[in-house]
């Protein structure tokens, strides 16, 4: 098989809160499962699933999460959109898939836009993110928007969720309720979002896997490591060896406590 030059070109991991996108040449990866769901692309041609003692040949898979499954690409480029499975654009992601088997979803609505997309040499990640599903977000409780930049901003705090309801005016169980269903994640999780950001915005800039892990609120880098291991499938050490550029576009910044009157 004829690789295509851009196959070569290095991978790019694209994050925000809630979600992120890889592409890039084949991860190559044994056997393996993740905590989110996994929208899978095959950006040069069709790829290999091999999951539940069967496989099969598609352009594109909705793998759900704690499936164990192997992707098989033969060399060509692959766009991997992991999703909090609880997310508003995980859901979108879900009503896009017109083909269903034991929990996986095929054939994408918009898989050859995708693929067209993600094959561009300098692809828009924002493009590909409405294209996997769109999502509008509804207006925001400013409670949940103040938590939510509180933790983005501050990833290595201890923040509690008593912390937070107490300075909503709400009962933790209220408040814990409520931030579930603006965020579409759990507290824990959207909190574990934040400090992968965090950590991705150091290695960004050039920081050891130790040093990021630290500075983003981690115990040590093997917890770390564990829990990007069990979000997306692989070790960050593996991930970093492919070369990827790593971007953090969710920036504390772009989610603001409005402006009291």
């Amino acid at each position: 098989m004829n690789i295509p030059q851009e196959a070569h070109r290095p991978a790019a991991l694209w994050l925000w809160a809630g979600q992120a996108i890889y592409r890039g040449p084949s991860l190559r990866l044994d056997a393996h499962s993740t905590a989110v769901d996994c929208l899978a692309i095959g950006v040069d041609t069709a790829f290999r699933l091999e999951a539940d003692g069967s496989a099969r040949t598609v352009r594109s898979a909705l793998i759900p999460p704690r499936k164990v499954h192997r992707v098989v690409a033969d060399g060509g480029r692959m766009m991997f959109c992991y999703l909090d499975p609880g997310s508003r654009r995980a859901r979108a992601c879900r009503e896009q898939m017109t083909l269903w088997d034991n929990d996986f979803g095929f054939s994408h609505r918009s898989e050859t836009r995708l693929a067209d997309a993600a094959g561009r040499d300098r692809p828009d990640p924002r493009e590909l993110a409405d294209l996997v599903g769109a999502a509008p977000r509804p207006p925001m409780d400013d409670r949940v928007r103040e938590a939510m930049a509180t933790l983005l901003g501050h990833p290595a705090r201890e923040i509690t969720a008593e912390r937070l309801a107490t300075a909503a005016h709400l009962s933790e169980s209220r408040f814990l309720h409520l931030f579930s269903s603006q965020a579409g994640t759990s507290f824990r999780r959207y909190r574990l979002w934040a400090r992968m950001l965090g950590a991705g915005r150091s290695i960004a800039k050039g920081a050891s896997l130790t040093s990021a892990s630290v500075d983003a609120g981690f115990a040590s880098p093997s917890h770390f490591s564990d829990a990007f291991r069990t979000l997306f499938g692989l070790s960050p050490t593996a991930l970093l060896a492919t070369g990827v550029r790593v971007v953090v576009l969710d920036e504390a910044g772009e989610i603001k406590p409005r402006p009291r009157a």
